[in-house]
């Protein structure tokens, strides 16, 4: 029978979500986990590979358990989980939908403060930079939904079949002193450290070191730049999961980095 898990989690001290010698990641500890419970190897899947010390406040993962089980797994799993993840949903499905490829939207947030605050610090990404042009920077933003070709953004590009990317969303939010800022972007698919990437062009646009000719270039023509610049991790999420299937709304609010914040379209 197979399962899909819907859970969140805090990456900052995971390697990502993919399992990988000598790191800890998220897909790793959960294995861990099951097999402690089950007494045998489940293997699972993701609905994607975060970066390191990334976050996801929604995430799904699919496994296939052959064995009935007369137990609260959901308590049981919770229970041997660390704190920094957290299992909300076990949903069992019908058939063989996969949690990777049947995924039809990813969303994602990546938020920055542009002032020094040790509460912030795992939550969101620290810049030093209270003058950046926020309009220029939303001018950036409105361009990618136009573009269909990502390869300009993406660490490793020959890697994939093709780079094109649906993004359907893209948006540039702040709060009411102008500093703290929310980046969201909603595609069918995303390309490795894409989402990153196109943060640290947007910030060089912000601070003046990247016009907005310039940016449109790379999605243009597709070249590679010389620097990538991507962002810090620490500021991203994957934030919500669509499959045709199944729509939930996301348990958790990821509060640091949002509290009390009523976001402004820039």
């Amino acid at each position: 029978m197979r399962y899909f898990f819907h859970i969140a989690y805090q990456g900052q001290h995971y390697n990502g979500w993919q399992k990988q010698p000598g790191a800890i990641s998220v897909q790793d500890v959960i294995e861990k986990a099951l097999h402690q419970i089950f007494k045998f190897p489940i293997a699972i899947i993701g609905c994607g590979r975060t970066d390191a010390h990334v976050h996801a406040s929604q995430f799904f993962f699919h496994a296939d358990i052959e064995t009935e089980f007369d137990f609260d797994l959901l308590y049981r799993l919770n229970k041997a989980l660390p704190q920094n993840i957290a299992i909300f949903d076990i949903i069992k499905m019908e058939g063989l939908p996969h949690a990777r490829f049947d995924a039809v939207q990813r969303r994602y947030d990546y938020f920055i403060h542009t002032y020094k605050d040790p509460f912030l610090s795992n939550q969101s990404s620290f810049y030093l930079e209270p003058n950046l042009d926020l309009h220029q920077m939303k001018a950036a933003v409105n361009l990618l939904p136009k573009y269909k070709d990502y390869r300009a953004f993406c660490t490793q590009p020959n890697k994939y079949e093709h780079t094109i990317c649906n993004v359907m969303e893209a948006d540039l939010f702040v709060n009411g002193k102008g500093d703290r800022i929310r980046f969201h972007i909603a595609s069918n698919r995303f390309l490795s450290k894409m989402i990153r990437i196109l943060m640290g062009k947007i910030l060089k646009v912000g601070k003046g070191e990247l016009s907005i000719a310039e940016f449109e270039n790379l999605l243009i023509n597709l070249k590679t730049p010389k620097t990538l610049d991507p962002a810090h991790p620490t500021g991203l999420y994957l934030s919500k999961v669509t499959y045709p299937y199944l729509n939930l709304t996301p348990r958790t609010e990821f509060i640091h980095a949002t509290q009390g914040i009523d976001w402004i379209s820039v």
